[in-house]
């Protein structure tokens, strides 16, 4: 289920090219903060999905809320 959902988040994955000398930047709308910048897109997407990967588990963590991707929910469960 996690692999689909952060499957889901690339999909919406946008990026920009900089210029010649800056690079590309990518981020994932509705991700607060889930960006990253490269010299090349392949590099951009690999250092994106880190990024999401990150935010992610910092998020699931700290029990804070997931935006709901193409109908998956990533819930909490409490373990006792």
């Amino acid at each position: 289920m996690l692999n689909d959902y952060l499957h889901a988040a690339m999909q919406r994955a946008q990026y920009q090219i900089c210029g010649e000398e800056e690079g590309v930047r990518g981020e994932i709308p509705g991700f607060d903060k889930v960006t990253a910048y490269s010299d090349t897109l392949e590099t951009c997407q690999k250092e994106l999905l880190e990024a999401l990967e990150e935010w992610v588990f910092f998020r699931f963590s700290r029990k804070l809320p997931l935006p709901v991707l193409d109908g998956i929910e990533l819930a909490h469960y409490e373990v006792h």
